[in-house]
């Protein structure tokens, strides 16, 4: 990994205002799956739509049956050496601004700074009056309303997306829970597949782009266009893209730079590479 590394370590330091774009590939050794593999095809079902959960009351049913169940699992993950690299980077001044599409608020609790650019599973919304609550309370509710209900069969391994795959169960049998204030449909915070990202979201970390003079994707395949969008924008202007992970990306055509081993262990040897002590980023700036 030595010579790769040296690119990297060279990259960051060659770059003063890096922004990072993370993937679903950082949250793995958390215990959180990604949804594509090395080639970048979908490991399981697509999740659910937000047109089909917002029109079809048994796609809510469901949905929230299996988010009952996964629910614990990603409530309980905890940040891995990717999360606190880049927490470390970033406490180093090595990395100017990070945008995460992860839902599972991992960088924050590492420490970092990250702009969520698909929302945080952690905070539940209601459709009709925008009300937000937290989603172990939600949790909560569910267990009180549904105290009898339990699947025939879970895989225990969580969902990317925050619920749990169940290969028998009665979805008909649990009854999920309406907004407390209004009375309205309640969605996880989080951008559905078929939902947009609110454009002042997106707006703001093209602006952190902006500012930057290198971007650098991590555990992210970028076939989604919601992340892919600003390895292209990067690209367009001028500003070389890096990449840390496995297998086939939608931007491997716009890469200066690619490592495909294991993003938490690469990422630990930058961070221990450039941050030998504090404030090392402003003694090397001067």
């Amino acid at each position: 990994m030595s010579d790769s590394l040296a690119q990297f370590e060279a990259f960051i330091r060659s770059h003063p205002r890096v922004v990072v774009l993370t993937g679903a590939g950082v949250s793995t050794g958390s215990g959180i799956p990604d949804y594509r593999g090395h080639d970048g095809a979908w490991k399981r079902r697509e999740p659910v739509r937000y047109q089909e959960f917002t029109a079809s009351a048994a796609a809510r049913r469901r949905y929230w049956a299996r988010s009952y169940i996964g629910w614990p699992q990603v409530e309980s993950a905890r940040p891995n050496a990717a999360h606190n690299a880049l927490a470390r980077l970033q406490r180093q001044h090595w990395l100017q601004d990070l945008i995460t599409q992860n839902v599972d608020g991992l960088h924050s609790a590492a420490g970092g700074r990250a702009v969520d650019l698909h929302g945080n599973l952690a905070r539940v919304v209601c459709l009709d009056c925008g009300d937000l609550s937290d989603r172990s309370h939600l949790q909560a509710r569910l267990e009180a309303r549904n105290p009898d209900w339990a699947p025939e069969s879970v895989d225990q391994r969580a969902a990317p997306d925050g619920d749990a795959d169940l290969a028998r169960a009665d979805y008909q049998a649990f009854d999920p829970v309406d907004c407390e204030r209004c009375g309205g449909m309640l969605k996880p915070d989080v951008v559905f597949f078929g939902e947009a990202v609110p454009r002042p979201r997106v707006a703001q970390c093209m602006a952190m782009l902006d500012a930057a003079d290198a971007l650098l994707v991590a555990g992210s395949s970028l076939m989604v266009f919601s992340g892919f969008r600003f390895a292209r924008a990067a690209h367009q202007s001028g500003k070389p893209v890096a990449m840390i992970n496995a297998g086939r990306t939608r931007a491997d055509d716009l890469l200066s730079l690619k490592n495909q081993q294991d993003v938490g262990a690469v990422l630990a040897a930058l961070a221990d590479r450039l941050c030998p002590g504090p404030s090392a980023r402003r003694a090397a700036c001067g």
